[in-house]
């Protein structure tokens, strides 16, 4: 049975934009496709596995696409200008390594910009937008960039790979949420329900948690546990205040994100979770947040209403190339999870 680290390492250093998940589900299916009854692929482009139980079901919902870009105008030298998928902030994307994934293959590029050699003093203040930014192929003309496969639409993803720091943390591009995703199918490995148990890696989260609204729509689940990442206010330049999650100090049980503005967890699904951590023994920390939403504010909304809460990781960097996760933190949330799992929520 692979490990959270192994996992983490194939699903993060997989690459899948939003609407271009398949890769990744391609990695995932193959980890949990001999631990439940079915494995299908829906119309929205989720992956949903189900393991058959009793009259409760719980959705599980971990988010597979991560934050990228998207090709939409070459000029006639041959560089590409681009579109961002989820929330970029410009200079995490500036001189970049990319990979462009063409008709043809994958093709190595850059993010380039004025350098700033050549920027007024008010531009070098103002900092490089991403519309000023371009990506370089190594082609001279727009009739290049064609023969290598690319074209409007390509999608564009980091190329970067996962990496061991001290102490027990890894370093990578998708943590957010390919982490999510380790949850779910290290879950669906270990776990021993008496509940139906749909484990859904959604779809599209970055641009609208789309897939998570449609496949609960259709699974229409008793609950749902939606796993992602959030950030931890334990690294200098931010203020306990904004975070006062800790790395190392186990999973983020989700009261309330963005202001009460995307989801107030349903008490009695946090009432079940602490109480299972408790009495295992599992390290917990309880997080409101005013700001990022996840699955959950989505699938928590449809139809009558689904209770709902969420299982973050503290995850250092989000949104950027060199995002940094406690692989301790993961075994824990797992551990959390597959716990939980074994009763029945009190709804």
């Amino acid at each position: 049975m692979t490990g959270e680290k192994q996992l983490l390492r194939k699903f993060a250093d997989a690459h899948g934009v939003s609407g271009s998940e398949g890769n990744v589900h391609d990695v995932i299916r193959a980890e949990i496709r001999d631990h439940v009854d079915e494995v299908r692929t829906d119309r929205m482009g989720n992956l949903v596995a189900v393991k058959n139980g009793g009259d409760l079901s719980v959705m599980l919902a971990a988010h597979t696409d991560e934050i990228g870009l998207m090709v939409n105008y070459i000029d006639e030298k041959g560089f590409s200008r681009f579109v961002t998928f989820g929330g970029w902030y410009a200079p995490t994307l500036l001189a970049q390594r990319v990979i462009l994934h063409g008709t043809k293959g994958l093709i190595h590029g850059v993010v380039g910009a004025k350098p700033p050699h050549a920027m007024s003093e008010e531009e070098r203040k103002k900092g490089v937008k991403t519309e000023e930014m371009f990506i370089d192929v190594g082609a001279s003309s727009a009739k290049e960039v064609g023969r290598l496969g690319i074209e409007i639409g390509t999608p564009v993803t980091i190329d970067r790979e996962l990496a061991d720091l001290g102490y027990r943390r890894v370093t990578g591009k998708a943590f957010d949420n390919r982490v999510g995703c380790v949850l779910l199918a290290r879950t669906l490995q270990q776990m021993d329900s008496p509940h139906t148990v749909y484990a859904v890696f959604t779809a599209q989260e970055e641009v609208g948690a789309k897939g998570a609204r449609t496949s609960a729509f259709e699974l229409e689940p008793d609950c749902a546990i939606a796993t992602d990442v959030t950030f931890p206010g334990d690294h200098p330049e931010i203020k306990k205040e904004d975070s006062s999650l800790v790395m190392g100090k186990g999973p983020a049980i989700t009261v309330s994100d963005a202001s009460g503005r995307g989801l107030i967890a349903d008490r009695r699904m946090v009432a079940w979770l602490r109480s299972v951590a408790e009495k295992k023994k599992i390290p917990y920390q309880l997080k409101v947040g005013h700001g990022g939403t996840t699955d959950a504010s989505a699938i928590h909304l449809v139809r009558a209403g689904i209770p709902s809460t969420v299982i973050s990781v503290p995850v250092r960097y989000i949104h950027s190339p060199v995002e940094v996760v406690d692989l301790r933190d993961i075994e824990m949330s797992v551990k959390l999870l597959v716990e939980a799992l074994r009763i029945r929520p009190d709804l």
